[in-house]
């Protein structure tokens, strides 16, 4: 098995596409206040936030497995296609991989999502697993957005 791969994974969700997409802009604010035990906090350190050449320091809650303290640089925004990439670009995780960039789209399906996400990676070392427990994390926040965004339109 070699040091880089992708993984990809796909969720479907309730929430309407445009709703969805605006969650996840608004996840600076929205991931800390919603999601205590996954985001302590998100910080802005350049740029607004969202647009590319954004750097975002992330520390994770008790719900995060492998890091507890992230940055991230948003590399592209496709506001058309609700498509966003970003590159961890400091914390524990460049322990484990020299290189991860993730990307996030989302595409309407009936009335609801469908959430794509891929992870390209090159690890630091062979013993190193593949990121299957940040897939699955992502995996897992797709899913409390939604339930997030279903209950407030439900409120």
């Amino acid at each position: 098995m070699g040091l880089s791969g992708v993984l990809h994974v796909e969720v479907e969700v309730k929430s309407p596409a445009e709703k969805f997409w605006v969650a996840l802009g608004d996840g600076i604010n929205l991931f800390p206040k919603a999601f205590p035990n996954d985001y302590k906090t998100i910080q802005v350190l350049a740029g607004d936030g969202n647009a590319p050449g954004s750097i975002r320091l992330i520390t994770y809650g008790e719900g995060s497995p492998l890091v507890k303290i992230s940055a991230e640089r948003i590399e592209a925004v496709d506001l058309e296609n609700k498509s966003m990439s970003y590159s961890i670009i400091g914390g524990e995780m460049l322990e484990y991989y020299k290189t991860f960039k993730g990307t996030i789209t989302v595409i309407p399906k009936d009335g609801g999502s469908l959430l794509k996400w891929s992870g390209e990676f090159e690890k630091t070392a062979h013993e190193i697993d593949d990121p299957h427990v940040i897939k699955d994390f992502a995996v897992k926040n797709f899913k409390e957005i939604d339930e997030y965004l279903l209950k407030q339109s439900s409120a």
